[in-house]
Parts: C-alpha cells; sequence; structure tokens
C-alpha cells in the first residue's frame, strides 16, 4: 500500500471511528453538543489535512504524522466511551477498552514533539539532527510500552470511569515504580527533544530559501501565540488577578486548546499546502505588538497591585487588600505605560517580521516624504532604488527612464552594481529586463520608466514584495514625469547649443572656403586692372568687366549664405514666397499649398522655415520619393504645417529620431508647439507640425 493510499485509508477509519463515538458516547453519557462538535472537528481536520499533505507530497512526513495523530485520538475516543458504558452496562472487554484508550491517549500527544523538528519538508534539517530523530522515537516508543505495561488501575484516556480497571497486559505491582520511572524518563526525552526541535527550527530558517522560511513563519506565529496564551493563564492564576476556576482563565485555557487542537493542523496545513501562505506578515506583526504589551500589562498589574501597594502602605499581597489601594492612580500609571510602551512595542514587532529591512508603510511613507522635498535625479532615483532594494531584500534594484525610444538606467542600488546598457522600448510596452522583475512606471497611461530588482537566489521574489514594489511604481509615475523633463530640457538645450555652434562653425568654414577666397581673388585682381589702366587700357577694361561678373557671383554666395541664418525673402514676402523659392531648387519636385496663411511673427515664421527646410533634406537623403506636398494651413491659433511624401516609409516604432528630426521637434517645442509623424514601410511619410501663431507680422 503506498503512502497516499494508506493516509487516506487512515482517514477513513478516523472517519468511521468518529461515527462509531457519537452513537456509543450518546448512549452512555449527557449530550454536549459543544463537546461533540469540537472533538469530531478536531479529529477530522488532523486526519483531512495529513491525507492532503500526503496525498499532495507523498515523501513529506508531517502527513502521517498529522494522520496518525488523528486515528489516535479516534480510538482513544471510542475506546473510552465504550469502557464507560461497559462500566455501566456489565458489558464484555472493559479492561482491554480501558486500555486501549489510555494507550490511544498517549499515542495521540506524541508526535507532535517531532513537529518542530520535521516542519516543513517532512525530514530533520541536516543529518546532524537525524540523531535527534532517532532518539525521540525510541523514547516515544518506550513511553508507549511503558504506558501499555504499567501494572494497577487504568485511566481510559479522555473518559473517566467510575471505578478503577486493572491492566489486563500490565506487569507484577513489584515493577511499577521501575516501569513509571523508565516511562518518566522516555517521556521526559521526548520533551526535551521537542525543546531542541526548536532550534533545528531556527537553524533550518536562517538556511532556507524564501519559499520555505514562510512556510516556517505560520508555524512560529502559532508557537507565539501559544506561548503567550499559556504565559498569560499562568500569570494571571499566579498573581491572583484572576481565580484558577473563573471566566477569564477559562477563556485563555480554552484559546490554548483551540491552539494545540485546530490551529497546528490548520497552520501546518496552509504554509505545506501553499494556501494564502503570503499574506502573514501583518498579521504576525500585529500578534507580537500586541503579546508584547499584553505582556507588559500584566508585568505592570502585577507591579502596581502587589508590590506598589505593599511597599506604599505596608499592605500585605493578597487579593482582597489590593481593594483599599486608590485604584484610579494605578489605572491612570497603567494607562500611561500603555501609551509609552505601544511605540517601542510596535518597533520590536517590526523588527521580528521583517529584521532589519523597513515595513513596507514606512517605505512609501519616505518615498512620499522624499518625492515632497526635491524632484533631481541627483538625490530623488538613487534613493528610490536604495529603497526598493532595501525594502524587497534585493542584491540589486534599478530605476529606468524613458527618453524617446529608450530605457535607461537612471540610477542603481547598491552603487557598485554592474551598468547596464539602455534598452529598447517598442511602441508603448514594458520592454524584456532579462532575468529581473520588472514592474512598469506609468502616469496617465503613459510608459514614463520601469523598476527592476535582481532577488538572490535564496529570497526570490514573493507576492508581498511585488505589491510594495507596484506600490512604489505607482508613485513614482509624477517623479519620473519631471525627471523626465529635467532631461529633455537638458538634452534640448545641449542639442540646441551644438546645433548651434555646429551652424557657425559651418558658416564660418563656408565663408572662409567661400566668398572670403572670392573676396581676396576680387582684391588681387582689382590691384592688377589698376596697374594696367596706364599701360594697356584695352586689358584693364576686359579685366574689369570680368571683375564685375565675379562680384555678382560673389554677392549670390554671400546671398546664398545669408538664407541659411534667415532668409530675405522670408523676411520681406513671408513663408509662402520663401518656401517655393526654396522648392524650386530641391532635387525632388515639390509643391506648396499655402491655403491662403498670411504673416506671423518673425520666430513662427523661422521656425516653420527651416522645419520645412529640414523635412524636405531628409526627403533627399532617405526616402527615395518622386513628389513632396508641403501644405500650410491656420486654424484654431494654430499654423498648422505638413510635408507629405510618396517614399519608403519606416517603422517608426523601430526607428529612433535622428538629429534632423530632433532639431525639428526641439524648433517646435521652443514654441509650444509639437511634432506628428505618419508613416509606414511602403506607404510614404507625412510629417505634421503644428506652431500657436496669433497671426499678425511683428
Amino acid at each position: 500500500m503506498n503512502q497516499r493510499r494508506l493516509a487516506w485509508t487512515i482517514w477513513g477509519i478516523s472517519v468511521a471511528f468518529m461515527i462509531a463515538w457519537l452513537f456509543v458516547d450518546a448512549s452512555s453519557n449527557p449530550v454536549d453538543i459543544g463537546q461533540y462538535a469540537f472533538a469530531v472537528f478536531a479529529v477530522l481536520l488532523y486526519s483531512t489535512v495529513g491525507a492532503l499533505i500526503t496525498s499532495r507530497q507523498a515523501a513529506n512526513r508531517v502527513g502521517l504524522l498529522f494522520a496518525w495523530v488523528g486515528l489516535s485520538a479516534s480510538i482513544s475516543l471510542l475506546a473510552g466511551s465504550y469502557a464507560i458504558m461497559a462500566q455501566q452496562r456489565d458489558l464484555p472487554f472493559l479492561a482491554a477498552s480501558a486500555w486501549v484508550g489510555r494507550v490511544g491517549f498517549t499515542a495521540m500527544f506524541g508526535p507532535l514533539g517531532f513537529l518542530f523538528l520535521i516542519f516543513p519538508t517532512g525530514r530533520p534539517a541536516s543529518r546532524r539532527w537525524g540523531w535527534l530523530l532517532r532518539v525521540m522515537l525510541v523514547a516515544y516508543a518506550v513511553t508507549l510500552i511503558g504506558f501499555a505495561l504499567t501494572p494497577g488501575s487504568l485511566t481510559a484516556g479522555f473518559a473517566e470511569l467510575d471505578a478503577p480497571v486493572a491492566n489486563p497486559i500490565g506487569l507484577p505491582l513489584s515493577w511499577k515504580l521501575a516501569v513509571e520511572a523508565v516511562t518518566t524518563a522516555a517521556g521526559f526525552l521526548v520533551v526535551i527533544g521537542a525543546l531542541l526541535s526548536v532550534i533545528s527550527l531556527i537553524q533550518r530558517y536562517r538556511r532556507a530559501a524564501q519559499l520555505e522560511r514562510q512556510q516556517i513563519r505560520w508555524l512560529a506565529f502559532l508557537g507565539v501565540f501559544l506561548v503567550i496564551v499559556l504565559v498569560l493563564f499562568f500569570a494571571l492564576v499566579v498573581t491572583g488577578v484572576v481565580s484558577d476556576e473563573g471566566t477569564v482563565s477559562g477563556i485563555t485555557f480554552f484559546a490554548f486548546i483551540i491552539g494545540v487542537f485546530l490551529g497546528i493542523p490548520a497552520v501546518c496545513g496552509l504554509a505545506i499546502l501553499r494556501h494564502g501562505l503570503w499574506e502573514l506578515d501583518v498579521v504576525v506583526r500585529k500578534t507580537v505588538q500586541y503579546g508584547l504589551l499584553v505582556a507588559g500589562f500584566i508585568a505592570a498589574v502585577a507591579l502596581l497591585a502587589f508590590l506598589l501597594p505593599l511597599l506604599l502602605f505596608g499592605l500585605s499581597s493578597g487579593a482582597g487588600d489590593v481593594v483599599d489601594v486608590p485604584m484610579i492612580v494605578i489605572g491612570a500609571l497603567l494607562a500611561i505605560g500603555f501609551i509609552l510602551v505601544r511605540s517601542r512595542a510596535q518597533r520590536w514587532a517590526n523588527r521580528i517580521v521583517y529584521g532589519k529591512r523597513s515595513t513596507p508603510y514606512e517605505v512609501l511613507s519616505e518615498f512620499a516624504e522624499r518625492v515632497g522635498g526635491t524632484y533631481s535625479t541627483e538625490d530623488v532615483l538613487p534613493r528610490m532604488a536604495q529603497l526598493l532594494g532595501e525594502a524587497t531584500g534585493a542584491r540589486a534594484a534599478r530605476v529606468w527612464l524613458r527618453i524617446a525610444n529608450e530605457m535607461r538606467a537612471e540610477a542603481s542600488w547598491p552603487p557598485d552594481v554592474p551598468s547596464i546598457r539602455n534598452v529598447f522600448v517598442r511602441a508603448d510596452e514594458l520592454p524584456d529586463f532579462g532575468a529581473d522583475d520588472a514592474f512598469e512606471v506609468r502616469h496617465q497611461g503613459e510608459l514614463l520608466g520601469a523598476l527592476t530588482v535582481s532577488m538572490a537566489a535564496n529570497d526570490p521574489m514573493n507576492p508581498t514584495k511585488a505589491k510594495l514594489a507596484r506600490d512604489m511604481a505607482a508613485q513614482a509615475g509624477l517623479v519620473l514625469r519631471n525627471v523626465r523633463l529635467i532631461q529633455d530640457l537638458r538634452e534640448s538645450r545641449r542639442r540646441i547649443v551644438s546645433a548651434q555652434d555646429e551652424r557657425a562653425r559651418t558658416l564660418e568654414r563656408n565663408i572662409h572656403d567661400g566668398a572670403q577666397q572670392q573676396l581676396v581673388a576680387l582684391s588681387v585682381k582689382l590691384r592688377l586692372a589698376t596697374g594696367l589702366l596706364e599701360r594697356d587700357p584695352t586689358k584693364a577694361r576686359t579685366m574689369l568687366e570680368e571683375l564685375q561678373g565675379q562680384t555678382t557671383e560673389t554677392l549670390e554666395d554671400l546671398r546664398d549664405l545669408a538664407r541659411g541664418i534667415y532668409p530675405p525673402l522670408l523676411a520681406d514676402k513671408g513663408l509662402p514666397a520663401a518656401l517655393e523659392a526654396q522648392a524650386r531648387k530641391s532635387p525632388v519636385p515639390v509643391t506648396v499649398q499655402p491655403d491662403g496663411v498670411g504673416r506671423y511673427t518673425q520666430d513662427v515664421e523661422s521656425a516653420v522655415y527651416f522645419c520645412c527646410l529640414e523635412a524636405l533634406n531628409n526627403v533627399a537623403k532617405y526616402a527615395d520619393a518622386s513628389s513632396v506636398e508641403i501644405r500650410l494651413r491656420q486654424s484654431d491659433g494654430e499654423l498648422r504645417f505638413e510635408v507629405a511624401d510618396d517614399g519608403v516609409g519606416f517603422e517608426p516604432d523601430a526607428t529612433t529620431h535622428g538629429t534632423g528630426l530632433q532639431g525639428i521637434a526641439d524648433r517646435l517645442d521652443a514654441l509650444g508647439g509639437r511634432l506628428e509623424i505618419r508613416t509606414a514601410p511602403g506607404e510614404g511619410t507625412t510629417l505634421v507640425g503644428l506652431v500657436p501663431s496669433p497671426t499678425g507680422k511683428a
């Protein structure tokens, strides 16, 4: 029989025994619905969780452990109830059923001592802890054998017999002390082993990966809860604040029983089967926080209610004397102490849950504070990367900024992480960053950048960390937009300065190589002509005629140079005339459709003029077009121009802007305008520019 079938067989037997127990116990004892419901639910929870774990993870011994606990409990309940009924009605097998109830009760609790040693994988944390498991198994077996063979009267496990029943297989009474000593020693070894198992679990947690750590946190959370409840119960009873039979102590003890019989299988089942595994941090933090507060409150009650009256008023420590103390003073002191301790308890709880990392709320709060103080890339983006890396426990964190069609790694943490080349962005989609976890940053639907983290192998990304990163990315949208505006402004200024410098160098080179050389030649020829006037007037006259023609050519060259600065024709007659003059010089046939546009300010006219010239240059170089149309139109306070060709076109998402298109965009952006490019491979290109332009010449 394989382990899965064995687990479900045990589950079926446990269910059958519990149904039989309900009938047997109801026939011999008063019906207690609450007791029945609790017992049935607890046994079936252990058995069901054990069967489910074994079904999903056959090699995980935790499943069989829980199945064994459920089976032992069902056997003990049924046997004990039958022993009571047999004693009341003089039925057979009284001693045997009482013996089975006793052994089953002992068998139920022993395996729980192994839980910390093998959780959550079903195996010890290392081979060195394997010896402890073997010792505990031997001690557990000895304990069972000791309980089975102890001479004298029997208890029936959960049941209470009206009269003592002798052990049917008990050893001689002379051996009783020896058997009880061995049984006690073996049980003590199981308890010591269970305590050492806690050390094993801590060691396992330190070496485990993130998933296994989160599983262990679930069991640790329950363990802390049980310890707090147990300490609270004994503290209340020992200090005399409540009676050991009062309502408060009863509720506290009942909470402990609930945690043992229902909490252990529920928590372990959730952890191993991984349902809702990542939502535990806040629960643990609050539990630890208020557990610390409760412990401090109990200590304060003991101090103020017993020691303080004894020292100040000379009262004894009896509970009745506390009434004589002004309780309003004690209450006020407790309230003040609660307020003072609360923040420190919260910090301790955060440290226990998150370690050295900040809580998600602290991360987002600090980030919002940083954003409110400054938007500079020198401060905000590196700090954002640091917060993201520290909060998620990542090996490296980066903040990417989208500029044009590239993602640029603007900041990284730690500062010494290897640099990464810019990543190309296609359309409006988040690019592939390799093995990194990437979280897009958007503002008003536009992709502005990304946050990426590289996690360690033993501490991978989980939904809690991913949610924190997404929350940071949601807050970072406005920041990246402002940073990108600053970057765009800097890039635009750099390009404008570079373009001005290049234009100045080109103009200087053209003047030096062209007009200047021509003027020097004219000067030399004029001196020669002057010297020939007396010796050879005819030749001097011919030379002067040549000089007149060369002077005209030089004048035309200077006019051409002047058109590159600001065309005189544009200043005199406006956009349509200036563009038509340039169209006649274009190697590609150009048609200008002015649509009745008038005069505009000098900056608007020059911007549109040079944008159209740059577009014509691009058409001549790259478009392979047979015709071009320049269309001008004034509407709604904007001057609109279009330069449309029938060339080869291109893929806009796969092509970055060259210096020509970028220069056009910069010119328009400087005037508050915008540029649109409509193109597709094989369908030509239409460049559309819009400039705010109230009509009227400046």
